[in-house]
Protein backbone atom coordinates (compact mmCIF):
# COMPACT_ATOMS: atom_id res chain seq x y z
CA UNK A 1 0.00 0.00 0.00
CA UNK A 2 1.39 3.48 -0.81
CA UNK A 3 1.34 5.10 2.87
CA UNK A 4 1.93 9.00 3.39
CA UNK A 5 3.21 9.66 6.75
CA UNK A 6 2.60 13.39 8.22
CA UNK A 7 4.40 14.67 11.31
CA UNK A 8 5.41 17.49 12.77
CA UNK A 9 8.98 16.25 13.23
CA UNK A 10 10.86 13.33 11.54
CA UNK A 11 11.69 12.19 15.07
CA UNK A 12 12.13 8.92 16.90
CA UNK A 13 8.41 7.15 16.53
CA UNK A 14 8.11 8.87 12.79
CA UNK A 15 11.48 7.14 11.83
CA UNK A 16 10.91 3.91 12.71
CA UNK A 17 7.24 3.72 11.06
CA UNK A 18 8.86 4.90 8.53
CA UNK A 19 11.63 1.50 8.40
CA UNK A 20 8.90 -0.58 9.52
CA UNK A 21 6.04 -0.17 7.41
CA UNK A 22 8.92 -0.42 4.92
CA UNK A 23 9.59 -3.85 5.67
CA UNK A 24 6.14 -4.53 5.85
CA UNK A 25 6.32 -3.60 1.97
CA UNK A 26 4.80 -1.22 2.10
CA UNK A 27 6.25 2.31 0.04
CA UNK A 28 6.26 5.53 2.29
CA UNK A 29 6.57 8.72 2.46
CA UNK A 30 6.93 11.38 4.99
CA UNK A 31 5.89 14.93 4.98
CA UNK A 32 6.34 17.25 7.73
CA UNK A 33 3.14 19.50 8.70
CA UNK A 34 5.64 22.12 10.58
CA UNK A 35 5.85 23.96 7.09
CA UNK A 36 2.38 24.76 6.98
CA UNK A 37 -1.08 22.80 5.28
CA UNK A 38 0.13 23.35 1.51
CA UNK A 39 3.17 21.35 1.42
CA UNK A 40 0.70 18.47 3.14
CA UNK A 41 -2.02 19.31 0.72
CA UNK A 42 0.78 18.72 -2.10
CA UNK A 43 2.25 15.75 -0.69
CA UNK A 44 -1.27 14.38 -1.13
CA UNK A 45 -2.21 15.25 -4.62
CA UNK A 46 1.41 14.40 -5.75
CA UNK A 47 1.61 10.58 -3.87
CA UNK A 48 -2.37 10.29 -4.18
CA UNK A 49 -1.37 7.70 -0.53
CA UNK A 50 -3.77 4.96 0.06
CA UNK A 51 -3.81 5.68 3.65
CA UNK A 52 -2.13 8.62 5.65
CA UNK A 53 -0.97 8.20 9.00
CA UNK A 54 -0.02 10.71 11.39
CA UNK A 55 2.50 9.38 14.11
CA UNK A 56 3.18 13.02 16.11
CA UNK A 57 1.16 15.86 15.28
CA UNK A 58 1.59 19.13 16.78
CA UNK A 59 -0.74 20.95 14.78
CA UNK A 60 -4.37 19.76 12.63
CA UNK A 61 -4.30 18.07 10.02
CA UNK A 62 -6.12 20.04 7.05
CA UNK A 63 -9.92 19.35 6.88
CA UNK A 64 -9.82 18.76 3.46
CA UNK A 65 -7.28 16.17 4.16
CA UNK A 66 -9.20 14.07 6.07
CA UNK A 67 -12.30 14.48 4.58
CA UNK A 68 -11.26 13.53 0.98
CA UNK A 69 -8.77 10.71 2.72
CA UNK A 70 -8.44 8.00 5.61
CA UNK A 71 -6.09 9.52 8.06
CA UNK A 72 -4.96 7.47 11.00
CA UNK A 73 -4.39 9.60 14.31
CA UNK A 74 -1.01 7.49 16.45
CA UNK A 75 -2.56 9.01 20.13
CA UNK A 76 -0.31 8.23 23.06
CA UNK A 77 -3.39 7.83 25.75
CA UNK A 78 -5.42 4.60 25.90
CA UNK A 79 -8.93 4.60 24.38
CA UNK A 80 -10.52 7.72 25.07
CA UNK A 81 -8.05 9.54 26.37
CA UNK A 82 -7.58 13.11 24.47
CA UNK A 83 -5.74 15.86 24.67
CA UNK A 84 -2.09 17.16 24.03
CA UNK A 85 -0.26 16.32 26.90
CA UNK A 86 -1.02 12.56 27.65
CA UNK A 87 2.06 10.69 28.44
CA UNK A 88 2.50 14.04 30.88
CA UNK A 89 -0.53 13.29 32.71
CA UNK A 90 0.24 9.65 33.03
CA UNK A 91 3.72 10.03 34.35
CA UNK A 92 2.43 13.05 36.60
CA UNK A 93 -0.35 10.76 37.87
CA UNK A 94 1.34 7.68 38.41
CA UNK A 95 0.01 5.21 36.20
CA UNK A 96 1.31 2.06 35.61
CA UNK A 97 0.30 1.13 32.60
CA UNK A 98 -1.04 3.51 29.70
CA UNK A 99 -1.91 3.18 26.07
CA UNK A 100 -1.39 3.76 22.43
CA UNK A 101 -4.64 4.46 20.50
CA UNK A 102 -4.87 4.99 16.30
CA UNK A 103 -8.05 6.70 15.49
CA UNK A 104 -9.60 8.16 12.33
CA UNK A 105 -9.08 12.03 12.01
CA UNK A 106 -12.55 13.96 12.09
CA UNK A 107 -13.34 17.23 13.64
CA UNK A 108 -13.25 16.96 17.50
CA UNK A 109 -9.66 16.17 18.61
CA UNK A 110 -8.68 12.63 19.34
CA UNK A 111 -12.51 11.84 19.07
CA UNK A 112 -12.49 9.66 15.90
CA UNK A 113 -13.43 6.22 15.26
CA UNK A 114 -10.12 3.47 16.91
CA UNK A 115 -8.61 1.26 14.80
CA UNK A 116 -6.21 -0.47 17.10
CA UNK A 117 -4.84 -0.05 20.37
CA UNK A 118 -2.33 -1.34 22.30
CA UNK A 119 -1.26 -0.99 26.22
CA UNK A 120 2.20 -0.86 27.68
CA UNK A 121 3.84 -0.84 30.87
CA UNK A 122 5.14 2.97 32.62
CA UNK A 123 8.53 1.99 34.01
CA UNK A 124 10.03 4.95 36.11
CA UNK A 125 11.86 6.72 33.36
CA UNK A 126 11.74 10.37 31.64
CA UNK A 127 9.35 10.86 29.10
CA UNK A 128 11.32 10.82 26.01
CA UNK A 129 12.57 7.11 27.44
CA UNK A 130 9.47 6.10 27.08
CA UNK A 131 8.28 7.63 24.19
CA UNK A 132 11.37 6.21 22.40
CA UNK A 133 10.68 2.48 23.97
CA UNK A 134 7.77 1.09 25.32
CA UNK A 135 5.40 3.72 23.64
CA UNK A 136 7.16 3.03 20.68
CA UNK A 137 6.65 -0.64 20.91
CA UNK A 138 2.87 -0.02 21.25
CA UNK A 139 2.30 1.99 18.50
CA UNK A 140 4.15 0.44 15.90
CA UNK A 141 2.23 -2.68 16.81
CA UNK A 142 -1.21 -0.57 16.98
CA UNK A 143 -0.44 1.06 13.38
CA UNK A 144 0.73 -2.10 11.63
CA UNK A 145 -2.72 -3.60 12.73
CA UNK A 146 -4.84 -0.45 11.94
CA UNK A 147 -2.98 -0.79 8.23
CA UNK A 148 -3.69 -4.56 8.20
CA UNK A 149 -7.35 -4.04 9.19
CA UNK A 150 -7.49 -0.85 6.97
CA UNK A 151 -6.69 -3.18 3.82
CA UNK A 152 -8.70 -5.91 4.29
CA UNK A 153 -11.28 -3.84 3.90
CA UNK A 154 -13.89 -5.53 6.50
CA UNK A 155 -13.14 -3.82 9.82
CA UNK A 156 -15.46 -1.72 11.23
CA UNK A 157 -13.66 0.71 13.64
CA UNK A 158 -14.87 1.37 17.50
CA UNK A 159 -16.67 4.95 17.72
CA UNK A 160 -16.22 6.07 20.60
CA UNK A 161 -19.59 6.87 21.31
CA UNK A 162 -19.84 3.33 22.27
CA UNK A 163 -20.90 2.38 25.79
CA UNK A 164 -17.82 0.71 26.16
CA UNK A 165 -16.01 4.06 25.93
CA UNK A 166 -14.86 6.26 28.83
CA UNK A 167 -14.08 9.44 27.29
CA UNK A 168 -11.06 11.69 29.14
CA UNK A 169 -10.05 15.06 28.41
CA UNK A 170 -7.04 16.20 29.66
CA UNK A 171 -6.13 19.60 28.88
CA UNK A 172 -2.29 21.00 28.45
CA UNK A 173 -0.05 19.83 31.01
CA UNK A 174 0.97 23.72 32.21
CA UNK A 175 4.34 24.88 33.41
CA UNK A 176 2.10 25.98 37.02
CA UNK A 177 1.87 22.14 37.41
CA UNK A 178 4.56 20.70 36.87
CA UNK A 179 6.15 23.30 39.12
CA UNK A 180 8.65 22.02 42.06
CA UNK A 181 8.64 23.32 45.31
CA UNK A 182 11.41 22.50 46.74
CA UNK A 183 10.04 22.56 50.42
CA UNK A 184 7.48 20.40 50.31
CA UNK A 185 7.82 18.09 47.70
CA UNK A 186 9.73 14.63 48.63
CA UNK A 187 12.14 13.14 46.36
CA UNK A 188 9.83 11.20 44.42
CA UNK A 189 7.54 13.95 43.61
CA UNK A 190 10.11 15.74 42.13
CA UNK A 191 11.32 12.83 40.11
CA UNK A 192 8.19 12.50 38.77
CA UNK A 193 7.86 15.87 37.70
CA UNK A 194 11.28 16.17 36.31
CA UNK A 195 10.91 12.72 34.53
CA UNK A 196 7.64 13.91 33.02
CA UNK A 197 9.39 16.70 31.35
CA UNK A 198 12.69 15.78 30.19
CA UNK A 199 13.15 16.58 26.96
CA UNK A 200 10.55 19.22 26.38
CA UNK A 201 9.41 21.13 27.66
CA UNK A 202 11.45 21.05 31.11
CA UNK A 203 10.74 22.13 34.29
CA UNK A 204 10.61 26.05 34.82
CA UNK A 205 12.86 27.08 37.97
CA UNK A 206 15.38 29.61 39.16
CA UNK A 207 18.43 29.18 39.69
CA UNK A 208 21.55 31.39 40.49
CA UNK A 209 18.82 34.01 40.02
CA UNK A 210 18.22 33.02 36.67
CA UNK A 211 14.95 31.59 35.38
CA UNK A 212 16.11 27.87 33.53
CA UNK A 213 14.29 25.00 32.45
CA UNK A 214 15.37 21.49 34.53
CA UNK A 215 15.64 18.69 32.43
CA UNK A 216 16.09 15.17 33.41
CA UNK A 217 15.94 13.74 37.14
CA UNK A 218 17.92 11.00 38.72
CA UNK A 219 17.32 10.02 42.45
CA UNK A 220 20.68 10.65 45.20
CA UNK A 221 20.63 8.48 48.49
CA UNK A 222 23.80 9.73 50.30
CA UNK A 223 24.07 13.69 49.50
CA UNK A 224 21.95 16.10 51.88
CA UNK A 225 20.97 20.01 52.28
CA UNK A 226 18.52 22.40 52.80
CA UNK A 227 16.15 21.64 50.57
CA UNK A 228 16.34 23.55 47.06
CA UNK A 229 20.40 24.10 47.76
CA UNK A 230 22.86 23.23 45.10
CA UNK A 231 24.96 20.47 46.94
CA UNK A 232 27.83 18.69 44.47
CA UNK A 233 28.24 18.10 40.20
CA UNK A 234 29.30 15.13 38.48
CA UNK A 235 30.27 15.00 35.28
CA UNK A 236 28.51 17.77 34.12
CA UNK A 237 25.24 17.45 35.90
CA UNK A 238 24.29 18.88 39.26
CA UNK A 239 22.56 17.62 42.30
CA UNK A 240 19.98 19.57 43.97
CA UNK A 241 18.64 18.88 47.90
CA UNK A 242 14.74 18.03 48.39
CA UNK A 243 13.29 17.64 51.05
CA UNK A 244 14.04 14.12 52.21
CA UNK A 245 17.13 13.35 49.76
CA UNK A 246 18.75 14.97 46.74
CA UNK A 247 18.56 14.53 42.81
CA UNK A 248 20.90 14.51 40.15
CA UNK A 249 19.47 17.03 37.16
CA UNK A 250 21.95 16.44 33.66
CA UNK A 251 20.69 19.11 31.86
CA UNK A 252 19.52 22.91 31.99
CA UNK A 253 18.03 25.42 29.35
CA UNK A 254 18.06 29.46 29.98
CA UNK A 255 14.88 31.15 29.70
CA UNK A 256 14.45 32.86 26.21
CA UNK A 257 14.61 36.52 26.43
CA UNK A 258 12.94 38.57 24.22
CA UNK A 259 15.14 39.08 20.77
CA UNK A 260 17.22 36.21 21.75
CA UNK A 261 17.96 33.11 19.83
CA UNK A 262 15.94 30.19 20.94
CA UNK A 263 18.24 29.00 23.82
CA UNK A 264 19.17 25.02 24.31
CA UNK A 265 19.69 22.25 26.64
CA UNK A 266 23.52 21.83 27.77
CA UNK A 267 25.44 19.93 30.49
CA UNK A 268 24.15 21.64 34.12
CA UNK A 269 27.13 22.58 35.34
CA UNK A 270 27.87 24.52 32.09
CA UNK A 271 25.26 26.36 32.32
CA UNK A 272 25.40 27.67 36.29
CA UNK A 273 29.24 28.34 35.24
CA UNK A 274 27.53 30.75 32.37
CA UNK A 275 26.05 32.70 34.86
CA UNK A 276 28.16 32.98 37.59
CA UNK A 277 31.70 31.99 36.55
CA UNK A 278 33.00 31.49 40.17
CA UNK A 279 30.55 28.96 41.46
CA UNK A 280 32.25 26.09 42.82
CA UNK A 281 30.50 23.45 43.21
CA UNK A 282 32.41 20.14 44.72
CA UNK A 283 32.86 17.60 42.17
CA UNK A 284 31.91 14.65 43.79
CA UNK A 285 32.65 11.82 41.36
CA UNK A 286 30.48 8.34 41.20
CA UNK A 287 32.16 5.43 42.64
CA UNK A 288 33.85 3.10 39.60
CA UNK A 289 31.42 -0.10 40.28
CA UNK A 290 27.97 1.24 42.05
CA UNK A 291 27.14 -1.32 44.00
CA UNK A 292 23.52 -2.77 43.79
CA UNK A 293 20.84 -0.93 46.08
CA UNK A 294 22.58 2.40 45.49
CA UNK A 295 20.41 4.98 44.50
CA UNK A 296 22.84 7.38 42.68
CA UNK A 297 23.59 8.81 39.12
CA UNK A 298 26.34 8.16 36.78
CA UNK A 299 26.76 8.23 32.93
CA UNK A 300 29.37 5.83 32.76
CA UNK A 301 28.89 2.59 34.70
CA UNK A 302 30.89 -0.96 34.92
CA UNK A 303 30.26 -4.30 36.21
CA UNK A 304 31.93 -7.54 36.08
CA UNK A 305 29.84 -11.16 36.38
CA UNK A 306 32.35 -14.14 35.42
CA UNK A 307 34.35 -13.60 32.34
CA UNK A 308 32.20 -10.83 31.05
CA UNK A 309 32.68 -7.05 31.63
CA UNK A 310 29.63 -4.87 31.03
CA UNK A 311 30.60 -0.96 30.31
CA UNK A 312 27.62 1.10 30.12
CA UNK A 313 27.15 4.37 29.30
CA UNK A 314 23.54 6.46 28.99
CA UNK A 315 23.99 10.47 27.58
CA UNK A 316 21.07 12.42 27.36
CA UNK A 317 19.76 12.23 23.66
CA UNK A 318 23.04 10.17 22.72
CA UNK A 319 25.07 12.74 22.36
CA UNK A 320 28.48 12.43 23.57
CA UNK A 321 31.07 15.53 24.03
CA UNK A 322 34.50 15.97 24.04
CA UNK A 323 34.56 15.19 28.26
CA UNK A 324 31.95 12.98 27.65
CA UNK A 325 33.70 10.77 24.94
CA UNK A 326 37.19 11.28 27.25
CA UNK A 327 35.66 10.20 30.39
CA UNK A 328 34.19 7.20 27.76
CA UNK A 329 37.60 5.99 26.44
CA UNK A 330 39.37 6.02 29.92
CA UNK A 331 36.54 3.30 31.15
CA UNK A 332 37.19 1.63 28.21
CA UNK A 333 40.86 1.90 29.04
CA UNK A 334 40.17 0.42 32.72
CA UNK A 335 37.93 -1.80 31.42
CA UNK A 336 40.41 -3.77 29.24
CA UNK A 337 42.36 -4.01 32.57
CA UNK A 338 39.88 -6.58 33.68
CA UNK A 339 40.40 -10.24 33.47
CA UNK A 340 37.28 -11.15 31.02
CA UNK A 341 36.88 -12.37 27.57
CA UNK A 342 34.10 -10.85 26.68
CA UNK A 343 33.23 -6.32 27.09
CA UNK A 344 29.64 -5.49 26.76
CA UNK A 345 29.54 -1.75 25.17
CA UNK A 346 26.47 0.01 25.99
CA UNK A 347 23.34 1.04 28.27
CA UNK A 348 20.51 -1.08 29.70
CA UNK A 349 17.72 0.89 27.45
CA UNK A 350 17.37 4.08 25.10
CA UNK A 351 19.59 5.41 22.92
CA UNK A 352 23.20 3.88 22.70
CA UNK A 353 25.15 7.00 20.62
CA UNK A 354 24.18 9.58 18.27
CA UNK A 355 27.89 10.65 18.11
CA UNK A 356 29.01 14.55 18.36
CA UNK A 357 27.59 16.71 21.28
CA UNK A 358 25.80 18.98 18.74
CA UNK A 359 24.72 21.35 21.65
CA UNK A 360 28.05 21.24 23.64
CA UNK A 361 29.32 22.66 20.27
CA UNK A 362 26.63 25.44 18.91
CA UNK A 363 27.39 26.92 22.44
CA UNK A 364 31.07 26.82 22.41
CA UNK A 365 33.04 30.33 22.09
CA UNK A 366 34.51 28.80 18.42
CA UNK A 367 32.35 25.85 17.22
CA UNK A 368 34.54 24.83 14.46
CA UNK A 369 37.42 24.28 16.80
CA UNK A 370 34.60 22.80 19.42
CA UNK A 371 33.81 20.37 16.72
CA UNK A 372 37.22 19.58 15.96
CA UNK A 373 37.82 18.72 19.44
CA UNK A 374 34.84 16.31 19.58
CA UNK A 375 35.60 14.15 16.61
CA UNK A 376 39.10 13.61 17.38
CA UNK A 377 37.76 12.85 20.71
CA UNK A 378 34.95 10.49 19.51
CA UNK A 379 37.60 9.35 17.01
CA UNK A 380 40.35 8.16 20.17
CA UNK A 381 37.40 6.26 21.29
CA UNK A 382 36.58 3.95 18.18
CA UNK A 383 39.93 3.65 17.67
CA UNK A 384 40.46 1.90 20.58
CA UNK A 385 37.48 -0.47 20.08
CA UNK A 386 38.69 -1.58 16.80
CA UNK A 387 42.08 -2.07 18.32
CA UNK A 388 41.21 -4.26 21.01
CA UNK A 389 42.10 -7.75 19.96
CA UNK A 390 42.50 -10.08 23.19
CA UNK A 391 38.70 -10.05 23.44
CA UNK A 392 35.48 -9.77 21.93
CA UNK A 393 34.00 -6.70 21.87
CA UNK A 394 30.45 -6.35 22.01
CA UNK A 395 27.89 -3.77 21.40
CA UNK A 396 24.43 -4.12 22.99
CA UNK A 397 22.27 -1.36 21.39
CA UNK A 398 19.09 -0.88 23.76
CA UNK A 399 18.32 1.92 21.54
CA UNK A 400 18.62 4.12 18.35
CA UNK A 401 22.05 5.11 17.28
CA UNK A 402 23.16 7.61 14.51
CA UNK A 403 26.13 8.98 12.64
CA UNK A 404 29.34 8.78 14.85
CA UNK A 405 27.33 6.40 16.93
CA UNK A 406 26.78 4.10 14.66
CA UNK A 407 30.16 3.62 13.58
CA UNK A 408 31.25 2.91 17.40
CA UNK A 409 28.86 0.27 17.86
CA UNK A 410 30.45 -1.24 14.53
CA UNK A 411 34.08 -1.17 15.67
CA UNK A 412 32.67 -3.85 17.93
CA UNK A 413 33.39 -7.51 16.83
CA UNK A 414 29.51 -7.94 16.86
CA UNK A 415 26.84 -5.84 17.09
CA UNK A 416 23.19 -7.04 19.04
CA UNK A 417 20.49 -4.67 18.29
CA UNK A 418 17.06 -4.82 20.80
CA UNK A 419 13.73 -5.10 17.89
CA UNK A 420 12.26 -1.80 17.69
CA UNK A 421 15.97 -0.26 16.96
CA UNK A 422 16.35 2.53 14.23
CA UNK A 423 20.02 3.11 12.85
CA UNK A 424 20.82 6.20 11.09
CA UNK A 425 24.42 4.88 9.25
CA UNK A 426 25.03 8.38 7.75
CA UNK A 427 26.25 12.12 8.26
CA UNK A 428 24.69 14.34 5.43
CA UNK A 429 21.79 15.10 6.57
CA UNK A 430 24.21 17.39 8.80
CA UNK A 431 26.36 18.32 5.65
CA UNK A 432 29.31 16.65 6.87
CA UNK A 433 31.12 13.81 5.25
CA UNK A 434 31.73 11.89 8.55
CA UNK A 435 34.60 9.86 10.33
CA UNK A 436 34.84 7.31 13.16
CA UNK A 437 36.77 5.03 10.82
CA UNK A 438 33.60 5.04 8.99
CA UNK A 439 34.86 4.27 5.67
CA UNK A 440 36.89 1.26 7.08
CA UNK A 441 33.99 -0.04 8.83
CA UNK A 442 31.35 0.20 6.87
CA UNK A 443 32.38 -1.28 3.61
CA UNK A 444 33.79 -4.05 5.95
CA UNK A 445 30.43 -5.15 7.13
CA UNK A 446 27.98 -4.57 4.07
CA UNK A 447 30.21 -3.95 0.91
CA UNK A 448 31.10 -0.62 -0.39
CA UNK A 449 28.24 -0.42 -2.87
CA UNK A 450 26.02 -1.05 0.20
CA UNK A 451 28.19 1.43 2.42
CA UNK A 452 27.73 4.20 -0.53
CA UNK A 453 23.93 3.73 -0.72
CA UNK A 454 23.36 4.11 3.30
CA UNK A 455 25.53 7.01 3.48
CA UNK A 456 24.00 8.90 0.50
CA UNK A 457 20.36 8.55 0.84
CA UNK A 458 21.04 8.82 4.34
CA UNK A 459 17.51 6.88 5.47
CA UNK A 460 16.38 5.28 8.67
CA UNK A 461 16.97 1.57 8.65
CA UNK A 462 15.42 -0.35 10.76
CA UNK A 463 16.84 -3.48 13.35
CA UNK A 464 15.67 -5.77 11.11
CA UNK A 465 17.07 -4.51 7.88
CA UNK A 466 20.38 -3.81 9.56
CA UNK A 467 20.41 -7.69 10.09
CA UNK A 468 19.77 -8.49 6.71
CA UNK A 469 22.27 -5.97 5.30
CA UNK A 470 24.85 -6.84 7.62
CA UNK A 471 24.99 -3.90 10.05
CA UNK A 472 23.17 -6.43 13.07
CA UNK A 473 24.66 -9.43 13.68
CA UNK A 474 21.50 -10.70 16.28
CA UNK A 475 18.56 -8.97 17.41
CA UNK A 476 17.22 -9.39 20.09
CA UNK A 477 13.44 -9.47 20.93
CA UNK A 478 13.00 -8.26 24.29
CA UNK A 479 10.72 -5.53 25.92
CA UNK A 480 12.71 -2.15 27.06
CA UNK A 481 13.14 -3.42 30.86
CA UNK A 482 13.98 -6.83 29.90
CA UNK A 483 16.99 -6.17 27.18
CA UNK A 484 20.03 -5.58 29.54
CA UNK A 485 18.95 -9.46 31.24
CA UNK A 486 18.67 -11.15 27.83
CA UNK A 487 21.95 -9.33 26.62
CA UNK A 488 23.61 -10.57 30.06
CA UNK A 489 22.40 -14.65 29.12
CA UNK A 490 24.06 -13.79 25.98
CA UNK A 491 26.95 -12.50 26.59
CA UNK A 492 27.38 -15.07 29.24
CA UNK A 493 27.19 -18.22 26.68
CA UNK A 494 29.51 -16.35 24.79
CA UNK A 495 31.79 -16.10 27.11
CA UNK A 496 31.63 -20.07 27.83
CA UNK A 497 31.59 -20.73 23.96
CA UNK A 498 34.26 -23.79 23.10
CA UNK A 499 35.60 -21.65 20.21
CA UNK A 500 36.20 -18.58 21.94
CA UNK A 501 40.27 -19.02 22.02
CA UNK A 502 40.04 -20.24 18.23
CA UNK A 503 37.75 -17.05 17.26
CA UNK A 504 40.39 -14.53 19.11
CA UNK A 505 43.20 -15.60 17.33
CA UNK A 506 41.24 -15.24 14.07
CA UNK A 507 40.29 -11.63 15.07
CA UNK A 508 43.85 -10.69 16.02
CA UNK A 509 45.22 -12.19 12.28
CA UNK A 510 42.26 -10.35 10.75
CA UNK A 511 43.10 -6.99 12.14
CA UNK A 512 47.03 -7.71 11.51
CA UNK A 513 45.99 -8.58 7.92
CA UNK A 514 43.93 -5.19 7.60
CA UNK A 515 46.40 -3.24 9.37
CA UNK A 516 48.88 -4.20 7.03
CA UNK A 517 46.60 -3.63 3.95
CA UNK A 518 45.72 -0.04 4.94
CA UNK A 519 46.82 1.21 8.31
CA UNK A 520 44.04 2.42 10.53
CA UNK A 521 45.71 5.81 10.40
CA UNK A 522 45.45 6.09 7.07
CA UNK A 523 41.45 6.25 7.13
CA UNK A 524 41.27 8.51 9.99
CA UNK A 525 43.62 11.02 8.27
CA UNK A 526 41.59 11.11 4.93
CA UNK A 527 38.00 11.05 7.09
CA UNK A 528 39.33 13.85 9.31
CA UNK A 529 40.82 16.20 6.35
CA UNK A 530 37.75 16.37 4.79
CA UNK A 531 35.70 17.13 8.20
CA UNK A 532 37.89 19.96 9.24
CA UNK A 533 37.74 21.49 5.34
CA UNK A 534 34.19 21.33 6.44
CA UNK A 535 34.26 22.56 10.16
CA UNK A 536 36.54 25.79 9.19
CA UNK A 537 34.83 26.58 6.51
CA UNK A 538 32.35 29.24 7.80
CA UNK A 539 30.21 29.17 4.82
CA UNK A 540 29.65 25.31 5.30
CA UNK A 541 26.10 24.12 5.22
CA UNK A 542 27.15 22.43 8.41
CA UNK A 543 27.24 25.87 10.63
CA UNK A 544 23.98 26.42 9.64
CA UNK A 545 21.88 22.92 9.66
CA UNK A 546 23.52 22.40 12.99
CA UNK A 547 22.11 25.59 14.34
CA UNK A 548 19.21 24.80 13.32
CA UNK A 549 18.76 21.31 14.61
CA UNK A 550 20.05 22.22 18.08
CA UNK A 551 17.65 25.68 18.49
CA UNK A 552 14.74 23.29 16.71
CA UNK A 553 14.14 26.01 14.25
CA UNK A 554 11.87 24.96 11.06
CA UNK A 555 13.91 24.79 7.80
CA UNK A 556 14.72 22.37 4.63
CA UNK A 557 12.73 20.71 3.17
CA UNK A 558 8.99 19.78 4.04
CA UNK A 559 10.04 16.04 2.63
CA UNK A 560 12.63 14.24 4.93
CA UNK A 561 13.39 11.51 2.47
CA UNK A 562 14.48 13.49 -0.26
CA UNK A 563 18.22 13.32 -1.02
CA UNK A 564 19.98 15.68 0.86
CA UNK A 565 22.02 18.08 -1.44
CA UNK A 566 25.15 18.33 -2.04
CA UNK A 567 28.54 16.37 -2.83
CA UNK A 568 30.66 15.58 0.70
CA UNK A 569 32.57 12.98 -1.17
Amino acid sequence: MDILLVASAFNSLSQRLYAELSDHGHQVDVVLATHGPDPVRAAVRELRPGLIVAPMLRTALPEDVWREHTCLIVHPGPIGDRGPSSLDWAIAGGAAQWGVTVLQAEAGMDAGPVWAAEPFPVPPVGKSDLYRNEASDAAVTAVLTAVRRYAAGDHKPLAQTDESVTVVWRDFHRQEQRRIDWERDDTETVLRKLRGADSQPGVLDELLGHEVFLHGGHPEDRLRGRPGTLLAQRAGAVCRATRDGAVWIPELRPRKNSGDPAPFRRPAAAVLAAHQPGLALPEVPAPPDIPPGRRTWSDIRYRQRGDVGFLGFSFPGGAMSTDQCRRLLAAYTEALTRPTRVLVLGGTRDFFSNGIHLNVVEAAPDPAEESWTNLNAIDDLVEAVLRTTDRLVVAALAGNAAAGGVMLALAADQVWCRTGVVLNPHYRRMGLYGSEFWTYSLPRRVGPEQAERLTTEALPVSAARGERLGLVDRLVPAAPGGFAAEVELLAAGLAAAPDLDRRLAAKAEARAEDERRRPLAHYREDELARMHAVFFDPEAPYHALRAAFVRKTPGGSPRPLAAPAGDLR
